[in-house]
């Protein structure tokens, strides 16, 4: 079992980083319940991975009646996540304000794009506008050009999702020791910004001054020696030699004139940065000349820091993957696995997202709603399902 086996979390249904957060707890163990619009929300159901682990109630909050109900779902949980507009659920009765009247110690997690305060917090946005004023969005690209979104991966889910998660946890191990919930205000900007931490010294170190910008960062994909290249059979493989030892050993393997090249590490007193576009161009050349296969041979075993480029298919497949069981199918859909891993508490096989609604009676009955309660709120289309 999970190491959060035992919490119970109410998830108000919503898109992209909520339902992202809300797996993270479940695939640790967490008993989540989301509470759903008629319809559901729209997506990729049953394929949508974030969507696992949970359990699904409809329930119609423009009637009293069914913010009664959520309310006293929320009378026994540890915590509940919402991604509406700032001042929604408050509209809706489901504020913290109302929630934790009813349950002081529960923690309650508000998942947005520009935080609960500030000028922009009504304004409508997605990943790329929350990236992109806070440096990160910025730093992305090849060239001086147009910055590069990254999927949105940044923001929904590793500045959203993942920090909404963790503030859920941190306030629960807080609750313990004060018996008391609060709020946790998780914005993507400020997620993001965190992310951007170590970046951020590359403003004022002397030693970054060179690599700071667009089209010269150092991780951005402008040197020969932290880049992709593309192969002989139009696949791609990754290199990261930062280091002089990986990089020597990188040079070494690739069969490069080892006089031309073996100054050019980072941080090298004799590293020309002028030199990068030739040396770049040059390395471009010779991955060209065998395929991606070929080259995961001649380096097998190096200290070059490479790795092949794989689509999601091979990626299932490649050995290291295959070892560490890091993929799984849940009816027979692809997905990733529970991370991270844990020595004791192993979180169980994921359950594959549950239609709308399917578990709206059994969830009723848990909480003390016998037969006749549970049509007579489906009669007055409190619940479906």
């Amino acid at each position: 079992m999970g190491p959060l086996k035992g919490l119970r979390v109410i998830e108000l249904a919503g898109i992209g980083p909520t339902p992202f957060g809300a797996m993270m707890l479940a695939d640790m163990g967490a008993e989540v319940i989301t509470i759903e619009r008629a319809a559901g929300i729209p997506g990729l159901r049953p394929q949508d991975a974030t969507l696992r682990n949970r359990r699904s109630i409809v329930v119609n909050l423009k009637k009293p009646e069914g913010v009664e109900l959520v309310l006293k779902l929320c009378e026994s949980a540890d915590a509940l996540i919402e991604g509406f507009r700032p001042g929604v659920a408050e509209r809706l009765g489901l504020g913290p304000e109302a929630v934790q009247a009813r349950n002081p110690k529960l923690v309650y997690a508000r998942m947005t794009g520009w935080g609960q305060t500030g000028p922009l917090a009504q304004t409508v946005g997605h990943d790329i506008n929350y990236i992109a004023v806070t440096g990160a969005l910025e730093k992305m690209g090849r060239d001086a050009g147009r910055p590069v979104p990254p999927l949105n991966l940044v923001g929904d889910f590793g500045g959203g999702g993942l920090f909404m998660a963790y503030g859920v946890v941190c306030a629960l191990l807080e609750a313990q020791k004060s018996g008391k919930g609060q709020v946790v205000d998780a914005a993507i900007v400020d997620g993001a910004a965190t992310l951007m931490a170590y970046l951020y010294a590359y403003e004022k170190n002397p030693f970054f001054m060179p690599y700071k910008n667009r089209g010269s960062h150092l991780f951005g994909g402008s040197n020969h020696f932290y880049n992709t290249f593309e192969c002989a059979d139009g696949k791609f493989v990754s290199v990261g030699a930062l280091e002089a030892h990986f990089y020597l050993d990188f040079i070494e393997h690739l069969g490069v004139d080892k006089a031309e090249f073996e100054q050019q590490w980072l941080g090298s007193p004799e590293q020309d940065i002028s030199k990068i576009p030739a040396l770049e161009a040059k390395v471009i050349a010779v991955f060209k000349t065998k395929t991606r296969d070929e080259w995961v041979k001649v380096f097998e075993g190096s200290n070059a820091c490479f790795a092949p480029v794989l689509d999601i298919q091979e990626a299932a497949q490649y050995p290291h993957n295959v070892e560490r069981k890091s993929f799984i199918e849940v009816d027979g859909l692809l997905q990733h696995a529970p991370a991270p891993r844990f020595s004791r508490s192993e979180p169980a096989t994921p359950v594959a997202p549950r239609v709308a609604g399917e578990d709206t009676n059994a969830v009723l009955g848990d909480f003390g709603y016998d037969a006749a309660s549970i049509a007579s709120l489906r009669e007055a289309g409190v619940v479906a399902g």
